[in-house]
Order: C-alpha cells, then structure tokens, then sequence
C-alpha cells in the first residue's frame, strides 16, 4: 500500500509529534517532515518536498499575512493544504483551506479530513473548465509583454504572492510552463498584438 506523504509545518513539538503518531498508527498517511516555521530556509525545503497534504498551523504566519497564507504556500508546492487550529480563527481565515483539523478530532476524523482535502484539491482544477479568467488573462498579456512580477503587481495594486497564483493558475489550465509558450498562447487566442511583444 502506498502512503499518501505528509508535510507538517506546527511551531508546536507536542502537537506535530501528536499528529504524526496519530498518523503513523493508521497508516494511509505518513509523514515526511516537520517544519516548525515558513522561514527563507524551510521555504527551499518546502519546494524540495514532494508532499501530497500540507497540514499547517495558521500561526506560523503574523495576523496580517494570516488570510493569504493558502497562497504564499501556492509559491512552493502544489499539495492540498489542510490547516489544524490550535487558537480559535475567524471564518474568513479557514476559508481558503482545502480543509481544517480541530484539536480535539480523534484520529479516524482527522484521517477523513486529509482524505476529503485531497479530493477537493484533485477536484478544484476541473470545476473552472479550464478557461482563464479575466484577470488570469490580464496577467498573461503582461507576461507575453516581458514583464516581471513585481511590475505586473505594482501594475494591478496586488501583491507579488497574488500574481505567482495566477501564473500558477496559468500554466495549470494552459499546461504551458515557458514565457515563450505563453506568449504564443496568448497571440494565437488573440490576447495581444505581436506588435506590443517585446523582443
């Protein structure tokens, strides 16, 4: 049987080692590391690991970058990620989760749960049919134009993190992974004159 891996990143010992003899016991799930933190060097870790469910503490993130934290995970892996709630979180906090875990779930709850969040991540790809939105296509254009992240979220007032989810929802909906592809995307489903291609 193979395992489905498991990142956890909760600043608490006690709890990640909880969860991950829970898990262990059980064994559908298993678990591959533990960060206690997003720090730049655990960020290069993160991106090194190949896991299928992320379950993170939201705390590890300071109260402002709290409700763009599911996105900031998006920069560096493409697993589900569930979060478990260790202190109380308003509604709009869980709400970009694949799922949530609480506390006080026993074991076989909290199995389900990573199991319901890996089929809602599979399944999220497949509910937008695949068409861009208009702003995914605002982004693409400045891509196919040459410009930099930094420039395109300065352009459109959102933050760099905003923008690298779009391209991420880019180039999962097109498939297409290079600029160049993209910009050759973005000619043939005339999105963009040739003429406002840098070269």
């Amino acid at each position: 049987m193979s395992h489905k891996k498991v990142l956890l990143i909760i600043p608490s010992k006690i709890v990640a080692r909880g969860l991950e003899a829970v898990l262990g016991e059980l064994g559908e799930f298993r678990v591959e590391g533990i960060l206690t933190d997003l720090s730049h060097a655990n960020e290069a870790r993160l991106r090194n690991m190949d896991a299928d469910v992320i379950v993170i503490d939201p705390i590890v993130f300071d109260y402002v970058s709290r409700m763009s934290g599911r996105s900031r995970l998006a920069e560096h892996s493409d697993a589900a990620v569930i979060a478990i709630k260790t202190t109380p979180m308003d509604d709009e906090q869980t709400r970009q989760y694949d799922g949530i875990i609480n506390m006080y779930d026993d074991p076989v709850t909290i199995v389900k749960k990573l199991r319901e969040s890996l089929s809602v991540h599979e399944v999220a790809p497949s509910a937008d049919d695949y068409d861009l939105s208009a702003r995914e296509k605002e982004i693409l254009v400045c891509v196919a134009k040459g410009m930099l992240n930094k420039e395109i979220a300065d352009f459109y007032n959102i933050s760099i993190h905003t923008v690298i989810t779009h391209r991420k929802n880019i180039t999962r909906k097109t498939g297409i992974k290079t600029v160049a592809g993209l910009t050759v995307y973005a000619l043939l489903n005339n999105l963009i004159d040739s003429s406002a291609i840098e070269l």
